[in-house]
């Protein structure tokens, strides 16, 4: 699967409110990769897995949240390149209970150790004091950060862009770590501008996408991450809902949701001039539906359509 990647299509969005602005909007459908490593899991581990096979490691071991895509998508990739994952998870009281979190549930049915931490001891993750209890435990393993952006990650996120894409003005990606987006940075063409949507709160993104690229062809937009990462609410739901029902396109509440619902509002309020081309980077992470589908059950909030 890691050598080969099957074609990618793109999809062109037909709205009114795009033929009243005059604005252009595809979906580069990157969540049709693969069931469960999709989007930019999949560009992310790619060159990761090749150098971990490489180096003859036959364990990985990485980082996320109770309902985090990547750790969903390394658990599955592990098993499909035959190398034993191990998930770090924030939050030592999902202990008892992570049988019941479809995210943690679905890693662990596919080979994934589950090491679950403090929210303390997890933001201190470079510590000698956890480094030195993790290598005792699991031995010698090849380490993902969370997220899994790192130079090899923006290597295969570069890769999203084909020569097909450079005739559209605007590119655009939502960005939780900062490696797709400077993968897209690295690949667009000189007149193209590279929008990142971010999912959570803080300024500190700059800093770090700015590690992986030299270029300026790009902001961030940081007005619709709804409270911050895993934040939801109603109206998120409902843009969700009515954007499946006339595209077709399913996205996930996490990432892909707060990108079109504030691409579709930017093109609302005319921050794009007429006969904009836009391409919009669909990553993925569809995995999560089902857990935040229980967090909005329970609090007797709508539910995302599947």
């Amino acid at each position: 699967m890691f050598d080969r990647l099957p074609s990618i299509p793109s999809q062109s969005i037909q709205l009114p409110l795009l033929v009243q602005k005059e604005v252009s909007v595809t979906v580069k459908r990157e969540d049709l990769i693969h069931p469960f490593v999709s989007g930019n899991k999949y560009r992310k581990l790619k060159y990761n897995l090749i150098k971990a096979r490489e180096e003859d490691q036959d364990k990985l071991l990485t980082y996320g949240g109770a309902y985090s895509n990547h750790i969903a998508a390394t658990a599955y990739a592990g098993k499909l390149a035959n190398i034993q994952t191990v998930g770090v998870i924030r939050g030592d009281e999902l202990a008892s209970v992570w049988r019941k979190n479809p995210s943690l549930r679905f890693a662990h049915q596919n080979g994934m150790q589950l090491e679950f931490v403090s929210r303390k001891t997890y933001r201190e993750k470079e510590h000698p004091a956890l480094q030195g209890y993790l290598k005792q435990k699991y031995g010698r393993f090849y380490e993902l950060p969370e997220g899994g952006t790192n130079p090899l990650a923006v290597q295969g996120c570069g890769e999203i862009l084909t020569q097909a894409d450079m005739e559209f003005n605007v590119v655009c990606s939502c960005v939780a770590t900062g490696g797709t987006l400077a993968g897209l940075i690295n690949s667009a063409a000189a007149h193209q501008q590279v929008l990142g949507f971010q999912v959570l709160k803080g300024n500190f993104l700059r800093s770090d996408i700015r590690n992986f690229t030299k270029n300026e062809n790009w902001r961030l937009i940081t007005s619709y991450h709804f409270g911050g990462y895993a934040k939801i609410s109603e109206s998120l739901v409902r843009f969700m809902n009515n954007f499946k029902d006339e595209t077709g396109i399913q996205l996930d509440p996490i990432y892909t949701a707060k990108l079109f619902f504030g691409l579709f509002d930017m093109i609302k309020n005319d921050r794009f001039p007429p006969r904009t081309s836009i391409l919009a980077v669909h990553t993925g992470g569809l995995q999560g539906i089902a857990g935040m589908n229980a967090v909005l059950k329970k609090k007797l909030l709508p539910m995302i359509k599947v």
